[in-house]
C-alpha cells in the first residue's frame, strides 16, 4: 500500500466519532483530530469521547493519525508558562490516550512568530514540550510559515530527536514562500504527515487541489525526493458538506500519493 491519505477533522461537517465515520464513508485512510476547546467544539478527552473515538476508529478501520492543538491559535504558545503549560500536558495526555503517534501545535494568530522575542519564546516552550512529548513516546511537530533558514534555526534551538515542522502545502505561500522550495532545506525536520490545500477560497469554497494557486504538484514532486511521507491530509474546507468536492480532492491525493511507498508512522 502507498502512503495513506487521510482528513483533518476541523475541516469536515462532522466531529468526533461521526467524523471516524464520514472518513470512512468518503474513503479515507485515517483522521488528524483536534483537541477542542471553547470555540473549537468539545474537548478530545471529555469524558467517553477518547473511547468512542478509538471504538469508531477500530470498528471503521480508520487511522487516528494525530492529534492538533488549534486551540492554541487562541490561547497563545507565547503565553505565560502557567497558562501553556499545563494546557500542552493535556494536550499531549490526549494524544497518548487516543494512541496517535504525532501531535502537533500551531504558530498562528495569538501563537504567531511575529519578531525575535516571539521566536525566542516559542522555541523555549517547544523544547519542554518536545521533551514531555519524547517522555510520553510522542513527535511534537509546529506548523509555521517562517522561511527555512529561521525554521531550521526553530528546530536547532529546540534541539530534541523528538521534534518536527508540519508543512503546509498553502500557508507558506500565503505568507510570501514557495512551499516545494521549503522541502529539501528542511527534509530532515519535517512530519510525515502533510496538510494538502490549494489556495483562499473562491467564491466560498477552497479551490480543488491541483487547480489554486500553491504550485501543490511542484511540492508533490519535492516531497517525493525528499521525504517518506506517511500521510496526505487534506485540509481545504469541507464543512459546507459538499461530499462531490471531497471525493474529487481524496482521489487527486490518492493518485499523487500512489507515488510515494509505504513507511511505517512516527518520523
Amino acid at each position: 500500500m502507498s502512503c495513506l491519505v487521510g482528513l483533518a477533522e476541523w475541516r469536515l461537517p462532522a466531529s468526533g466519532a461521526e467524523a471516524v465515520r464520514l472518513a470512512a464513508a468518503a474513503g479515507a485512510d485515517g483522521v488528524q483530530l483536534d483537541l477542542g476547546g471553547p470555540g473549537r467544539g468539545e474537548w478530545a478527552d471529555a469524558p467517553g469521547r477518547v473511547d468512542a473515538l478509538r471504538a469508531e476508529a477500530e470498528a471503521r478501520d480508520v487511522r487516528l493519525l494525530a492529534l492538533a492543538g488549534n486551540h492554541f491559535n487562541d490561547l497563545g504558545l507565547i503565553a505565560e508558562p502557567g497558562v501553556v503549560r499545563p494546557a500542552l500536558e493535556r494536550l499531549l495526555d490526549a494524544a497518548v490516550a487516543l494512541g496517535v503517534p504525532l501531535v502537533f501545535v500551531p504558530s498562528f494568530r495569538r501563537s504567531a512568530i511575529d519578531g525575535p522575542d516571539a521566536f525566542a519564546r516559542t522555541a523555549e516552550v517547544l523544547r519542554w514540550a518536545a521533551d514531555q512529548a519524547e517522555g510520553r513516546g510522542l513527535v511534537l511537530a509546529n506548523e509555521n510559515v517562517l522561511p527555512a533558514e529561521r525554521a531550521r534555526a526553530l528546530a536547532e534551538e529546540v534541539g530534541s530527536p523528538a521534534f518536527r515542522l508540519v508543512l503546509d502545502t498553502f500557508n507558506p505561500v500565503k505568507a510570501g514562500l514557495r512551499a516545494d522550495a521549503l522541502v529539501a532545506p528542511l527534509a530532515g525536520l519535517l512530519a510525515d504527515q502533510v496538510h494538502l490545500k490549494d489556495g483562499p477560497p473562491d467564491a466560498g469554497a477552497t479551490p480543488l487541489l491541483g487547480s489554486g494557486d500553491g504550485g501543490l504538484d511542484d511540492t508533490v514532486d519535492a516531497l517525493r525526493e525528499h521525504l517518506a511521507v506517511h500521510a496526505f491530509v487534506l485540509e481545504n474546507d469541507y464543512r459546507d458538506g459538499d461530499r462531490a468536492r471531497l471525493a474529487v480532492d481524496l482521489a487527486w491525493a490518492r493518485q499523487r500519493a500512489g507515488r510515494f511507498p509505504a513507511t511505517e508512522e512516527g518520523a
